[in-house]
């Protein structure tokens, strides 16, 4: 697929030269990033480099926080039962064992319920209602959901069951009537980060709990790794206080990981220090799986068992959960590509609306996301349950698919979600009217730049300039993710050597070795994904280009630096 390319404004050389010296002469290419990223102050740089948990925001600044730690004391103090609610994706389930194993120290009269995905759908159920009503829970926290529950929360009322709501996903016109609504996409909330996961915003109600009855906050910290989780599977930025939780969630994991971690770690075969990149593509498909294709309540039992037979346990079963969504994942993907190759029209269109009545509805939204490596564009995956058509859509870098589908809101039962994910319930009846609605929706207010993936390109780099020492101030730029991306670079005339060859056992990756003309003795080993047809096109005496991430590559025990290539251009 082709890409564009577009090396990221530099700052003047006279800012870069006073940063560079006030930074103990630190390179003036990475000096150069930091301000990139507004790191424009040592006290900044500082505070980016050394993250620390005094960054953290007072949790009373967050609207209805006052509220909700008065009703939470309340519930303890009267012995109330109370049940722990959240979604069964990774944010949720996190989200719960978070808050229900924290507060389970303090506290016994509490459960957790997860709906299932299939018999009750995305967010606060009715089952979910009556089930605590039944059991005379008088208070439900709700995790990661809630935000446009209005009826569901009247209902609750009705039943004599009040509701705290911790949600991060943007409000409706109108909030739902709960005791409490802590959400800081609230138009009123001046909570002065705004970018914080589901889990992110439990994790502040219990922290204004803690502070309130004089409890020591270090025991709460013993939960950043389950929020550090949270935070990078939710693809939040990486920024601020979210960067905060996740420096130190990784500590936590890679030094005392609790039981579940630990196992899902041992299963994966994760020999070394974990990053974001381990948490989105290996730990968070596994907690993700169990509400895939059985039940979230599996990924929670695990995440808080503290009795490692059964910790073991459960971390297998999830494992081979994880394996049949590999399976269904892959299936799924082929069938929905070649509804594409089959349909002309469709590859013309500037959106992909895809339904199948007997998809899983587990998978669908990883399929939206594989259908953008390759058809890039606003993309809904749709199948069918309980009789309407229900799915999940992913959208391409800075177009806002849930705005678009808001404007489509008149066909729709129920949607939420962010700028690049959302979750969407119709009537079967209206599927055809809602797919014509949304491409015309998308076809006005997109840019046709945006339908060809781009590259961010941090700076460009000679080969002889990637040092020990370069990558050892790079690699402080973890904890990386969307607002603080690994930083890309771009090097131009290149040459390969007779070294370079297609790997895999596809024969679909590369193994290059590169080197510059004006320093032909530095030489870099290379990897390139899916790069592999680029390799006839090479050869030793023609130059090219490269956009790639420095990284370390560990091999019988031997650390070298190699580069990622993204992409490469003759």
């Amino acid at each position: 697929m082709e890409k564009r390319w577009k090396i990221k404004e530099q700052s003047n050389s006279e800012e870069i030269k006073l940063l560079s010296s006030e930074l103990n002469n630190l390179d003036e290419t990475l000096t150069s990033i930091l301000l990139q990223r507004k790191i424009d102050t040592f006290e900044k740089a500082k505070t980016f480099f050394r993250p620390s948990l005094d960054e953290i925001h007072d949790p009373f600044l967050m609207k209805d926080m006052g509220k909700a730690v008065e009703r939470l004391q309340y519930a303890i103090e009267q012995n109330e039962k109370i049940l722990v609610f959240g979604d069964y994706d990774v944010d949720g389930t996190t989200s719960v064992a978070v808050v229900y194993s924290y507060l389970k120290n303090f506290y016994e009269n509490l459960a957790y319920y997860i709906p299932d995905r299939y018999a009750e759908g995305y967010g606060i159920s009715l089952q979910g209602i009556d089930y605590a009503a039944a059991n005379d829970f008088k208070l439900i926290i709700a995790l990661d959901c809630g935000i446009k529950a209005i009826d569901k929360i009247d209902y609750a009322t009705e039943k004599g069951v009040d509701f705290i709501i911790c949600d991060h996903h943007r409000p409706g016109n109108e909030l739902p009537k709960a005791v409490a609504v802590l959400d800081q996409k609230r138009e009123d909330c001046n909570y002065p980060y705004k970018e914080l996961s589901g889990c992110g915003v439990g994790f502040k109600f219990m922290q204004a709990w803690t502070q309130k009855v004089g409890k020591d906050e270090s025991k709460l910290m013993e939960y950043l790794d389950l929020l550090a989780i949270s935070t990078c599977a939710d693809i939040v930025p990486i920024t601020g206080e979210n960067r905060v939780f996740v420096y130190y969630g990784l500590k936590v994991i890679n030094e005392n990981p609790r039981l579940g971690i630990k196992t899902m770690v041992e299963l994966a075969a994760l020999k070394k220090e974990l990053t974001t990149i381990d948490i989105v593509f290996t730990i968070a498909p596994r907690i993700n799986a169990a509400g895939r294709i059985e039940t979230g309540n599996k990924a929670v039992e695990m995440l808080v068992e503290e009795d490692k037979k059964k910790a073991l346990k459960f971390g297998g079963n999830i494992n081979e959960l994880n394996l049949e969504r590999k399976d269904l994942d892959r299936a799924i993907t082929a069938e929905a590509l070649q509804q594409i190759e089959e349909n002309v029209a469709l590859q013309n269109k500037k959106t992909t609306v895809l339904f199948q009545e007997d998809w899983h509805k587990g998978v669908i939204g990883i399929v939206a996301s594989r259908l953008i490596e390759t058809h890039y564009r606003p993309t809904i995956i749709l199948t069918e349950s309980n009789g309407k058509a229900t799915g999940s859509a992913r959208s391409v870098k800075d177009f806002d698919v849930y705005d678009a589908i808001d404007a489509c809101s008149e066909l729709l039962e129920q949607f939420g979600g962010h700028k690049y994910a959302a979750g969407l319930t119709m009537k079967l009846e209206n599927l055809e009217a809602f797919t014509q609605k949304f491409e015309e929706v998308v076809s006005t207010q997109i840019d046709d730049e945006l339908l060809i993936p781009q590259i961010n390109i941090d700076a460009k780099l000679e080969l002889n300039q990637i040092t020990t020492q370069f990558y050892k101030i790079l690699k402080q730029f973890s904890p990386t993710g969307p607002g603080n991306m690994r930083p890309i670079f771009v090097s131009e005339n290149v040459f390969i050597t007779n070294k370079s060859r297609k790997i895999g056992e596809d024969k679909t990756h590369l193994r290059l070795e590169v080197f510059q003309e004006e320093n032909p003795d530095v030489k870099f080993n290379c990897i390139a994904f899916g790069l592999a047809n680029v390799l006839d096109e090479l050869d030793e005496g023609i130059p090219f280009s490269i956009v790639y991430n420095i990284e370390e590559n560990h091999w019988n025990g031997n650390t070298t630096l190699q580069l990622n290539i993204k992409d490469i251009k003759i």
